[in-house]
């Protein structure tokens, strides 16, 4: 009977080790499938993150040279009407003062010849 019992004792112990093993084998796979999807959620998130940093970088960067470039060619252009406006003025107070100058003088050549004939 004792090698009875034994051959029993050895198929229950077998059948325990075999039962510990599957479990340890799901758990296991188990565990690797849930790090591998954390894995996988973790990457998309900062995926994600990295994406929103890299189009908000991105759409400084554009906002600055678009308002860098804006302000260049309004400065230009500025510039061109401001010398414009200024070489006019600057021309008709010339004009004014050629003018002024030039009516004195025949004024006065005009006096000075009324004034011998006199």
């Amino acid at each position: 009977m004792s090698d009875g019992r034994a051959g029993e004792r050895a198929n229950g112990r077998t059948g325990r080790r075999t039962h510990r093993q599957t479990y340890r084998r799901t758990d296991g796979q188990t565990d690797r499938q849930t790090y591998r999807q954390t894995d996988i959620q973790t990457d998309r998130q900062t995926d994600r993150q990295t994406d929103r940093q890299t189009d908000r970088q991105t759409d400084r960067q554009t906002d600055r040279q678009t308002d860098r470039q804006i302000d260049r060619q309004t400065d230009r252009q500025t510039d061109r009407q401001t010398d414009r406006q200024t070489d006019r003025q600057t021309d008709r107070q010339t004009d004014r003062q050629t003018d002024r100058q030039t009516d004195r003088q025949t004024d006065r050549q005009t006096d000075r010849q009324t004034d011998t004939r006199i």
